[in-house]
């Protein structure tokens, strides 16, 4: 009589098992990718609108939109938590005011080469010129300019909150009233910032304050967790509603400026980036696989903020920048750092209203476009779309506001490639700043990634060797498995 013994490594695993690449974050949103795209297309050439979705057409703009309303929920405690907490750690870091600085001079540096890109691209490919489309209504949406901006930026109360009232009369039923409440990003980044360096100010009485917003954040990073696993159903339907409702018709009548726009995106993500990767002496190939994780849920969820808790992780724990870092560059960068929203897209699309509407600019309306971009990246604060950065870069040019109407139909399917940008862009400069300043856990940067970056915060903190916690990749007990064969 035989008996069979059973490894650990066999305990448990019996019957069909998916291969380890089908079961990564990075194989599910490519999957939901072209399951969406399949889905939406059918969806469109079944009959389904926009203003009359048949039942799968209606089925995934349902989930697209729900997916959507999750991330925006924790849009507003998580940028004041973490704006607050990442001043905070800044006590945890010697030299922080040279860190402070450094990171904002890098954050300028790589936008004014983004909008550089973008004004070159547009004189280049004339993306506004034989469109062969007419605008036949007026954009009616809110107009930005200087003044406004600035005036924007002083709260109206502690939570930026504002309300807005719409009465619909019928002749057939009683009049209604509906109110809906909105919150000024921007309004809260900044009562965030100055929050977070009174409590610095203040010392030993803020220590209760600042452990429970540390507190606090971390209960809405585990929420949103909870959100960003759940990515790959968001996907599907984000993707099969834009499909469903835009098709390829629209996509063809602007083609030249959405090929000008991806075009600038892959310049900045596949060349720029890569450039100032190698001339710091660091593998681009590295950074390409530490950051795409966070890079792939951008690109579908169209939100910065709502890639933020992943962004911080992969830069932490795939790229080998310090936490205490980190955790003050990564979430300020992903409210004011924003090269493909407040860059590269503002510059051709002022371009292309220019050329469209027939309006000749001149050199100083090219400094105007750098200038706007790199000083007022801030207004898009990390939500979808970038229509109010627009809105200011054409006010201030004195351009027709009526192009943003035009331009707002390809904005979903040009929102996602701008917001992968923006987080490839957010990741890079803390790798950048920690590697001149001597910081970057190079061992870390250049071990191997091997899985998906969603673990347990308690096992990264308690892993110490740098092929453990590469990618988040490794379970505790091969964290300890490895100090035991080292030992």
């Amino acid at each position: 009589m035989s008996t069979q013994t059973r490894t650990p490594e066999s305990a448990g695993k019996t019957g069909f098992q998916l291969p380890k690449w089908a079961g990564s974050f990075g194989f599910q949103i490519i999957a939901a990718l072209i399951v969406g795209l399949g889905l939406g297309l059918l969806a469109k050439y079944t009959g389904s609108t926009k203003e009359a979705p048949n039942g799968l057409g209606a089925t995934l703009q349902t989930i697209g939109s729900s997916y959507v309303s999750l991330l925006q929920t924790a849009v507003v405690p998580l940028i004041f938590t973490a704006v607050v907490s990442s001043i905070s750690n800044l006590r945890q870091v010697s030299n922080a005011a040279k860190l402070a600085w450094n990171t904002l001079l890098w954050f300028a540096i790589t936008s004014l080469i983004a909008v550089v890109i973008g004004i070159g691209l547009g004189v280049l490919l004339q993306p506004g010129a034989n469109t062969g489309i007419t605008q036949e209504a007026k954009y009616a949406g809110k107009s930005g300019d200087w003044w406004s901006f600035l005036i924007g930026l002083f709260p109206k109360n502690f939570l930026g909150l504002g309300a807005s009232s719409t009465v619909t009369e019928s002749a057939t039923a009683a009049t209604t009233v509906s109110t809906s409440l909105s919150f000024n990003v921007l309004q809260i980044l900044v009562i965030a910032i100055a929050v977070g360096v009174a409590a610095l100010k203040v010392g030993k009485a803020a220590e209760p304050f600042l452990n429970l917003n540390a507190s606090a954040l971390a209960v809405i990073q585990k929420v949103l967790w909870w959100i960003i696993r759940i990515a790959p159903l968001g996907t599907v339907g984000l993707i099969g509603n834009a499909a469903a409702v835009y098709g390829w018709d629209t996509i063809g009548a602007l083609g030249k400026f959405t090929f000008a726009i991806y075009v600038g995106l892959a310049l900045v993500l596949f060349v720029v980036y890569p450039a100032l990767i190698r001339s710091h002496g660091l593998s681009v190939k590295q950074y390409f696989s530490g950051v795409w994780p966070a890079v792939q849920l951008a690109f579908v969820s169209r939100s910065s903020i709502g890639t933020l808790p992943l962004t911080q992780r992969v830069t932490e724990r795939s790229l080998g920048v310090p936490r205490a870092y980190a955790s003050f560059a990564v979430p300020l960068g992903a409210t004011t750092k924003m090269d493909g929203c407040a860059a590269i897209y503002p510059a051709i699309s002022a371009i292309f209203v220019a050329q469209f509407f027939g309006v000749q600019l001149e050199v100083s309306h090219y400094l105007l476009i750098g200038l706007v971009s790199v000083l007022g990246s801030a207004a898009t604060a990390g939500t979808t779309g970038a229509v109010v950065m627009l809105t200011l870069t054409l006010s201030t040019l004195g351009l027709p506001l009526a192009g943003v109407g035009l331009l707002l139909a390809v904005d979903p399917i040009l929102d996602m490639g701008r917001t992968a940008v923006n987080v490839a862009g957010q990741a890079l400069v803390p790798t950048i700043v920690a590697k001149r300043q001597g910081m970057l856990d190079e061992a870390l940067y250049n071990a191997p990634r091997n899985g998906t970056p969603f673990v347990d915060d308690d096992a990264d903190s308690s892993a110490t060797d740098p092929s453990a916690i590469a990618g988040g990749t490794e379970a505790p007990e091969a964290g300890r498995e490895l100090a035991d064969a080292k030992a």
